[in-house]
């Protein structure tokens, strides 16, 4: 069995297509086709449903493309380590963020990448809590920035980050006078844009409200936080974001920022690694940088505008 024939093979339950993968792999169709065939016939069972088209996979392949993810996970696991012994780390760090902490991730892998200059890094940024989790445990992620609630994290390894409150912006005119805090009942009296009901921010932000008896209606929803702070910025709307984006996207001219209490909505965010032995040294790293960091710190919140 050849490292080369799991990689195909793992190309293949991802692409879910014999060409798609043959390119990502970086060889013919018929050479990916005929590794496969000799990896089923070393291993005894087929791997492939095969017709005119690719089928899927069959229970047996199901089942043991997890293995050759995890193969080639510790492979590559054990390169960076020889490499780390030899030189410093190197090779690609693969991380998974959610939106709502795409403004704050730089406060990780910049100190990262000073620490480990011949690492690379890349992330993905537009995924759910759950999608990450998942992708760390197919082997297809070293490590995620997720929110901690609501998400199965057995078998991961998690490190506190920070914690997002959300407050409330609003031009001076909409205020009308008010400062330092406001009630949520307050608030959504104002024309209201909030993030659309799909993602998990808007989520816990409306779990949060059910349990004092409010619901949120605004008239617009989006999946941009720079879409909110532009309507914002008319001075006819108000929105609701998590504080830590306003460190890298500062309230727009002639809007307010208020802390928002009755309730308060606040959410974990946590990085979540592979906690299997000896595991990656580049995911290791990053948790190291993460514990020195103190983003909790950083983050603090500034007084009300």
């Amino acid at each position: 069995m050849l490292f080369r024939q799991l990689e195909y093979f793992v190309a293949l339950a991802r692409e879910r297509h014999f060409a798609r993968a043959a390119k990502s792999c970086y060889v013919s169709q018929p050479a990916l086709s005929e590794a496969l065939r000799k990896l089923e016939h070393e291993l005894g069972v087929p791997l492939v449903r095969r017709g005119h088209t690719f089928e899927g996979l069959t229970p047996e392949g199901e089942r043991l493309v997890l293995w050759a993810r995890r193969i080639l996970a510790d492979r590559d696991a054990l390169e960076h380590e020889v490499a780390a012994l030899q030189t410093g780390l190197t090779g690609e760090l693969r991380i998974g963020v959610i939106p709502a902490a795409s403004s704050t991730v730089a406060l990780l892998t910049d100190p990262f990448c000073v620490e480990h200059p011949l690492v690379r890094v890349r992330l993905e940024t537009k995924l759910r809590s759950l999608d990450i989790v998942e992708r760390i445990r197919r082997y297809e992620l070293d490590a995620g920035i997720i929110y901690a609630q609501g998400v199965d994290t057995s078998g991961l390894t998690r490190t506190p980050l920070y914690t997002e409150r959300h407050v409330l912006l609003a031009g001076t005119e909409l205020l009308a006078g008010r400062t330092g805090t406001i009630t949520w009942a307050e608030a959504l009296e104002m024309p209201m844009c909030l993030l659309h009901k799909e993602m998990r921010g808007r989520q816990l932000l409306d779990e949060a409200l059910a349990g004092r008896g409010l619901r949120a209606a605004p008239q617009i929803e989006t999946d941009s936080v720079v879409a909110l702070l532009a309507h914002v910025s008319t001075g006819r709307w108000a929105c609701v974001v998590p504080q830590p984006w306003l460190r890298t996207l500062p309230a727009p001219a002639g809007v307010r920022v208020l802390a928002l209490d009755d309730p308060v909505v606040s959410a974990e965010i946590v990085l979540v690694t592979a906690a299997g032995e000896p595991g990656s040294v580049l995911a290791k790293a990053l948790v190291t940088t993460a514990g020195a960091a103190d983003l909790d710190a950083v983050l603090g919140e500034p007084a009300p505008g």
